[in-house]
C-alpha cells in the first residue's frame, strides 16, 4: 500500500475540495453537513494520551479515497466541459479544426 501522507494534509485537501465544490454563488461551504461531518469524523478519531485509536488509520484511508474521488469529478467535469461535443459542425469548421483549409471552386463560389 503507497503512503497516505499526513491525516492534515488530508483533511486540508478534503476541505479545498469542498470549497471548490461549493462554487462562489453557493452558500458558504463551512455551512454544510458534509464540512461538520469530516471535521466531526477527524476529532473523532484523532489519537490522545490515553488510547492509541486503531480505527484512525482506516478513517485516514477512507478520507484518502474520498478526497481521490472528489477530485477526479472534479477533473473529469472540467474535461468535459472543455471538449464535450458542440452538435454538428459545418465542414468548414471541422476542416479548421484539423488545420486544413477546403479548396475553392471556380467562379468564385465557396
Amino acid at each position: 500500500m503507497a503512503a497516505l501522507g499526513s491525516p492534515l494534509r488530508t483533511l486540508r485537501g478534503l476541505l479545498r475540495e469542498l470549497r471548490r465544490a461549493s462554487g462562489p454563488a453557493g452558500r458558504p461551504y463551512r455551512d454544510t453537513a458534509a464540512y461538520r461531518h469530516i471535521l466531526a469524523a477527524f476529532r473523532a478519531h484523532r489519537v490522545t494520551s490515553e488510547k492509541l485509536c486503531r480505527a484512525q488509520q482506516e478513517l485516514h484511508f477512507q478520507a484518502a479515497t474520498y478526497l481521490c474521488l472528489l477530485r477526479s469529478v472534479r477533473e473529469q467535469a472540467a474535461l468535459h466541459q472543455e471538449y464535450h461535443g458542440k452538435g454538428e459542425r459545418s465542414p468548414e469548421e471541422v476542416a479548421g479544426l484539423v488545420g486544413f483549409s477546403l479548396p475553392q471552386q471556380p467562379g468564385g463560389k465557396g
